[in-house]
């Protein structure tokens, strides 16, 4: 009894001080060093083939894939592996499929909330001028973000791509710079963009590469895959003269799977396309570039289709809801969160090979309250033959707030008690 008497004398000091126990023992803890928490599981996975470089070599030797294209690719969505490449990092116009750049800066602007879906864009007599391919804006006209989109994504409108242009930009000039910053943060080397449509200019191109990671970027986003797999559509619908838009992308009609992604043509670039399909949750991204005529970029980008989803599978290794571990969370309103991946973790797998083993290494880093979905607390390095073949960022699976002064006395008060203190 006199030693609890001396312990709860020992809490009504803490309580009259003005640094709560708490918030000074857990700070400086985690000051003095970043914890690191390393878990390793070790999966095997049939017929892996999945490489430390990403790209699967005995593609480029044995196959003839768009004979015909200048330049062409195929990777896999969700692992980014280069399953074909052909003069895949050769810069060249690229024509229209640049409004794949022009779309992932709309819809990064959307999920900030800089831009909403029923915007009301009002046409300057500058994008009403553009030549191409356009939904034939009138100066002055007034468009929603989403028709405008769906101007885009459909109709390949270089008047819509410039209207929207200047709306996230100011002008086209400033979103051109957006676009050219992007490809700074994306890594990309053989890409520059003069305009938001693709109109030729010696200073505008790209790679098929670049076109892919792009690419690679922009299907994340579903609600634009519901647009470019959209074969056809209408735009001032309730006007006397309403808009048939009809999908330049005539594969999102006759190939299944495929719902996007952008086609391109100018008498410099040739015909070019960046293709999307899924097929039993694996996503293909090929790109054609410079093609001698629309069909021909059609049956290539078939081919290479067909050879991608007969030959290739994609396992999952990870899911977004598999939970890798529960963590202390420092001063925190509940003591304790769940650490999951913060993207599903998969692998490309040839459909017929040898057993091989992939395992996976957690890495986390010390959680501090507070902390919300989506923040980055480590990474998954997925391992293969002592190679770390792709990593991928951890989150928590809720929000935790911090905890309030009340709370962390109460904390102290019981370790006191217990004898922890």
């Amino acid at each position: 009894m006199i030693g609890l008497m001396k312990r709860m004398f020992v809490v009504f000091m803490c309580l009259v001080c003005i640094v709560p126990i708490g918030y000074c023992e857990e700070a400086m803890d985690q000051d003095k060093e970043n914890v690191t928490n390393n878990q390793e599981n070790s999966i095997s996975d049939d017929d892996s083939n999945v490489d430390s470089n990403n790209t699967d070599s005995e593609d480029e030797e044995g196959l003839n894939l768009a004979e015909q294209a200048k330049s062409a690719i195929m990777i896999e969505a969700s692992t980014g592996k280069i399953i074909y490449e052909k003069n895949a990092n050769e810069s060249m116009p690229m024509a229209s499929m640049t409004k794949m750049m022009t779309l992932l800066l709309i819809m990064e602007n959307i999920e900030s909330g800089n831009l909403t879906w029923d915007e009301e864009i009002t046409t300057s007599e500058y994008a009403a001028s553009m030549g191409g391919s356009q939904i034939f804006l009138q100066v002055g006209e007034v468009m929603t973000v989403e028709d405008l989109v769906k101007g885009i994504c459909i109709g390949s409108g270089n008047d819509a791509a410039v209207a929207m242009a200047e709306r996230i930009g100011g002008n086209e000039e400033g979103f051109v710079k957006m676009m050219n910053d992007k490809v700074s943060e994306l890594g990309l080397k053989d890409t520059h963009f003069v305009n938001s449509c693709g109109l030729d200019d010696d200073d505008h191109y790209s790679s098929a590469y670049d076109m892919a990671m792009i690419a690679k970027e922009l299907v994340k986003y579903e609600k634009i895959l519901e647009y470019t797999g959209t074969y056809e559509d209408y735009l001032r619908k309730d006007s006397d003269s309403p808009f048939w838009l009809v999908n330049t992308n005539k594969l999102v009609r006759y190939y299944s799977g495929v719902d996007g992604l952008k086609t391109g043509y100018t008498s410099t670039a040739g015909y070019c396309i960046t293709t999307t399909a899924i097929r039993d949750n694996m996503r293909l991204i090929t790109v054609v570039m410079g093609e001698p005529s629309s069909s021909i970029r059609s049956s290539e980008t078939t081919a290479m289709l067909d050879y991608g989803f007969n030959t290739y599978k994609i396992d999952n290794i990870l899911t977004v809801d598999t939970i890798l571990s529960k963590e202390n969370v420092i001063l925190g309103s509940e003591l304790e969160v769940e650490v999951v991946p913060k993207e599903d973790v998969n692998i490309l797998n040839n459909r017929v090979g040898t057993k091989r083993n992939v395992s996976y290494e957690v890495e986390l880093d010390a959680i501090k309250a507070p902390v919300k979905v989506g923040d980055v607390v480590g990474k998954i390095n997925v391992i293969e033959d002592g190679n770390i073949i792709m990593s991928i960022d951890a989150t928590v699976n809720k929000d935790i707030d911090k905890a309030n002064i009340f709370t962390v006395y109460l904390r102290d008060l019981l370790d006191i008690i217990k004898g922890s203190i």
